[in-house]
């Protein structure tokens, strides 16, 4: 069986996060979309908040979980009998980055593949900072993020005053 492991931060969870659990739900027998703490990365909503957001956007895929970890990602894998990581790529910068962090897994845990899928064009300019600062000018987010959760997005920018982003 092919458990494969979807890691981020998902703050919040975009389009094109979307496309990839889609993309990578119809490859594996299950996928695990891991929210990953980064005590290097400040966030905008709070684990619970993007838990949620998770929950109701993958409740459309039966062999789609999602849950919160800390720690190493291959560490994880391990304890759950993983044995692939998916990664989305949108451009070079991204590509060089995820080498990185794949060739560090690679080192740390041999026996789990890194699984790159391309970004579709579309999505290609999307991440989660571009969603915060459209919902920060009160833009219109359904084009950026999924139906299920744009309620959860508006009203964090609702009640904070301040700039998340």
């Amino acid at each position: 069986m092919s458990k494969a492991l979807y890691p981020g931060s998902f703050d919040p969870i975009t389009n094109g996060h979307l496309d990839v659990i889609e993309r990578a739900s119809k490859i594996f027998e299950t996928l695990e979309v891991v929210i990953m703490n980064n005590p290097t990365k400040k966030t905008t909503f709070t684990v619970e908040e993007r838990l949620e957001m998770l929950h109701r956007v993958i409740a459309r895929f039966p062999n789609v979980t999602c849950s919160a970890q800390e720690g190493l990602t291959v560490d994880y894998a391990k304890r759950v009998g993983a044995d692939v990581l998916v990664r989305g790529i949108r451009a070079v910068m991204d590509y060089e980055y995820e080498l990185q962090q794949a060739t560090a897994n690679m080192v740390l845990s041999p026996n789990i593949e890194t699984v790159f899928l391309l970004t579709r064009p579309k999505y290609s300019f999307l991440s989660s900072s571009v969603v915060k600062q459209i919902a920060l000018n009160k833009g219109e987010l359904h084009l950026f993020v999924p139906d299920e959760i744009k309620d959860i997005i508006l009203r964090k920018y609702e009640t904070t005053p301040e700039n998340p982003i």
